[in-house]
């Protein structure tokens, strides 16, 4: 029996009131979700498909889901893309827009999007091999709604036997006129190129002594950006790492440098953290988008305890798409990131004044639910700020420019135990490039989550909450011999985007 367009809605409004459950961030209708795949804009549309096991909570056989958007705020959820076949499962990837049919699978005006993703062959792996894992390639004629598998996968076997040969992100090169895909062997990047998506010619390698190492290499993304002030242009090469991550488990490095078409280098002596927070990993960028602009999403979890948190008929939620910027600070580059412009829609400011507090002084503002809310103010001075609950629980955030960090502490913020090292230890991220000038703060809180932006994304860090009950207190604490003045807190409400 069919339901009705209101009992469907209904249905639909009870399900995102679930405990936890993101009113403003992307997450499955149910089940397991992880890795953000296959980001390409086309005709209007952004698309967004990811890792998906359709059978449970916990990772399972890996399906494509999808999901589209029209301003990267509201979310529309579509069938399942891809997937298994008899040669895999379905593992991430990325997809483009033929616009020229280089690949042959549509025609002129009809141009077909391309999925590249690897398939995971579980018989392989559980008898022992190494060659599991290859990369095969699908098309849509219809925008992504339906899709075929390329009859002759995989496009790319595994003869060396590489154990994580996996991720391809694919992009169109223009000074070669050619794709160009890399993706991951273990500890290091791979670059291939082809003129039509089918026959792909290896090039060059990329990371085996650079970079962090403490696990394997994951999800690649390589782009150009330019410097927002300089105009000047430099590469950008995303890296994820499991586990290695600054403060635990999964993390993404970057690297700042030059692809000439056939390989990518870098001068880069440090190991540079896209977010310095315990979840996001696994972010790619959007292909095929208008104007230069580079637009992120990552999946908001960790596998230190991705299979384990508090959830019961959904698992996983996205970050907020970010918009990623170049910046140049003295000598060095760095990518920035901050939430997409269009995410300011569904704020309502509610909050609005400006707070001085003496030396170990504190002020406490009330407002229903902090864990949908946005809190912004710019300082110069060191604070402690605490999110809590009538259960005692709190969310600590601190400022501590002695020793150049900010800490997110999640110890006591709510349920913490169902993995022990969930909440075993404060999150630090140093902060030695604040400058003189008063740092802007921005920080997102959502059911389950908090992002916290500080000079317009110089430094960011993203991490998983799980509360009782919300926070309803915001205490703001001096723990300096100085003032502390806050001329501009203001607190937003952030409607539903379900």
């Amino acid at each position: 029996m069919n339901k009705s367009g209101d009992e469907v809605a209904v249905i639909d409004s009870m399900r995102y009131r679930e405990a936890y459950r993101p009113q403003f961030h992307f997450s499955p209708e149910e089940k397991w979700m992880n890795d953000p795949n296959g980001l390409v804009y086309y005709d209007g549309t952004y698309h967004l498909f990811y890792q998906y096991y359709p059978g449970d909570i916990v990772w399972g056989p890996m399906h494509w889901g999808h999901a589209v958007s029209k301003d990267m705020v509201y979310w529309e959820h579509r069938p399942i893309a891809l997937f298994p076949d008899e040669h895999g499962l379905i593992f991430s990837g990325s997809a483009v827009v033929d616009y020229e049919n280089t690949s042959g699978f549509g025609t002129a005006d009809k141009p077909p999007m391309v999925a590249i993703f690897t398939y995971h062959n579980m018989e392989g792996e559980q008898e022992g091999r190494s060659d599991f894992q290859t990369q095969g390639i699908a098309y849509s004629l219809d925008k992504g709604a339906t899709w075929t598998k390329y009859q002759d996968n995989p496009v790319i076997g595994n003869e060396a036997g590489i154990r994580d040969f996996r991720d391809p992100k694919v992009f169109w090169h223009a000074d070669s006129s050619s794709w160009i895909m890399v993706l991951v062997a273990g500890d290091h990047a791979k670059f291939y190129r082809s003129e039509n998506l089918r026959e792909w010619e290896y090039l060059s390698d990329f990371g085996k002594d650079v970079g962090a190492h403490g696990g394997v290499w994951e999800c690649p993304d390589l782009f150009a950006m330019k410097d927002e002030e300089t105009g000047e242009e430099k590469w950008v090469l995303l890296i994820s790492i499991n586990p290695g991550a600054p403060n635990g488990g999964s993390g993404t490095q970057y690297f700042i440098g030059n692809f000439n078409g056939t390989q990518f280098t870098s001068n880069q002596k440090d190991t540079r953290w896209l977010d310095w927070g315990t979840d996001n990993y696994a972010g790619v960028t959007y292909n095929n988008l208008p104007d230069e602009e580079r637009l992120f999403i990552g999946w908001m979890s960790n596998w230190d305890y991705a299979r384990d948190t508090p959830t019961e008929n959904w698992r996983s939620a996205m970050t907020l798409p970010r918009n990623l910027r170049l910046l140049k600070k003295g000598d060095r580059f760095i990518v920035a990131s901050s939430p997409v412009e269009n995410f300011g829609t569904i704020l309502k400011r509610e909050v609005q004044e400006s707070v001085q507090l003496a030396s170990e002084a504190s002020k406490t503002i009330t407002f229903d639910n902090l864990n949908q809310a946005e809190v912004r103010f710019s300082t110069s001075g060191d604070f402690v700020l605490k999110f809590k609950n009538s259960l005692e629980e709190e969310l600590v955030l601190t400022l501590d420019s002695d020793k150049n960090l900010f800490l997110l502490d999640r110890v006591a913020s709510g349920k913490t135990a169902f993995k022990e090292n969930f909440a075993d230890k404060i999150q630090q991220m140093p902060v030695a490039d604040l400058g003189d000038a008063p740092a802007t703060f921005r920080i997102l809180m959502d059911w389950s989550s908090i992002e916290v932006f500080i000079n317009d994304g110089e430094y960011v860090m993203t991490a998983q909450l799980f509360p009782n009950e919300p926070y309803t207190e915001l205490e703001i604490r001096n723990p300096s011999e100085e003032d502390l003045d806050i001329p501009d807190l203001e607190i937003s409400r952030a409607e539903t985007i379900w």
